[in-house]
């Protein structure tokens, strides 16, 4: 089962999310792998503190010869699996996108749980992944989008990654990120999408200063300071996640 995680700006939280969620099915005990398919700007490592390491995503890219294995590494404070990307300049220019279906494919045979973090925006680069991907999460950072714009937003944002995902008949939902405003905006704000835009919101993330300090230190919040607003969060969503989308894979 494969799930990539999109959002339509930058800093709005989709790797944070991807590696928090990853946590979560990794405790829960599933065998879980979380490949950074934002193959021109790689930031997945360093939430796992694998920022140097001899294999990468792009280094399967690049040469099809590389056994996937090899560019996966076992992050000991989670358990999660993590295939990450070169930051290496070097290691970008030359890589073919398209091949990246296939390493996903390969891997939904070997994990029960595989995310994938997407480039921001509309991922042209590695649209052919959608095609063997499940499940499409789209991460909303409210802040920045303030209510008497939010309808613009969705129109800009949500609804246009939300057609991708209808193009390639995946189940879809919403994670709200960094959320600092009051219950009744943010409820407004769920509505909106629920009713509105029918697509379920699986998660509120609140705004939390041990997020960065997480990635800092390599271990995400959810490991890193379990007993944190965002870490309790990050949690519920993955309950949610777990019936509303894996409910049928079994535990191994």
């Amino acid at each position: 089962m494969s799930v990539i995680i999109v959002t339509g700006r930058g800093g709005a939280g989709k790797t944070t999310t991807t590696a928090n969620l990853s946590v979560y099915f990794a405790q829960k005990e599933y065998r879980t792998l979380a490949i950074d398919g934002d193959l021109f700007l790689p930031n997945l490592g360093f939430h796992f503190a694998l920022e140097n390491v001899n294999y990468t995503v792009h280094s399967l890219l690049k040469n099809p010869e590389v056994d996937p294995e090899w560019a996966i590494y076992k992050h000991e404070k989670t358990g999660v699996n993590v295939m990450p990307g070169s930051t290496k300049l070097q290691d970008v220019i030359g890589i073919s996108p398209k091949r990246l279906r296939d390493i996903v494919e390969q891997m939904r045979y070997k994990f029960p749980v595989v995310f994938v973090d997407s480039p921001t925006g509309i991922p042209f680069d590695t649209l052919p992944t959608f095609e063997v991907a499940d499940y499409q999460i789209i991460v909303v950072e409210v802040e920045r989008s303030p209510i008497y714009s939010f309808e613009t937003m969705v129109e800009n944002e949500i609804n246009k990654l939300k057609a991708i995902g209808e193009e390639y008949g995946l189940k879809i939902g919403v994670v709200l990120n960094k959320v600092r405003e009051s219950e009744d905006v943010i409820d407004h704000i769920i509505d909106e999408i629920t009713e509105n835009v029918g697509l379920p919101v699986v998660g509120v993330i609140p705004f939390d200063e041990y997020v960065p300090e997480s990635i800092n230190v390599g271990i995400p919040v959810l490991a890193y300071k379990p007993r944190s607003d965002a870490a309790i969060a990050f949690y519920e969503a993955g309950e949610i996640l777990e019936e509303w989308i894996f409910r049928k894979i079994k535990k191994i």
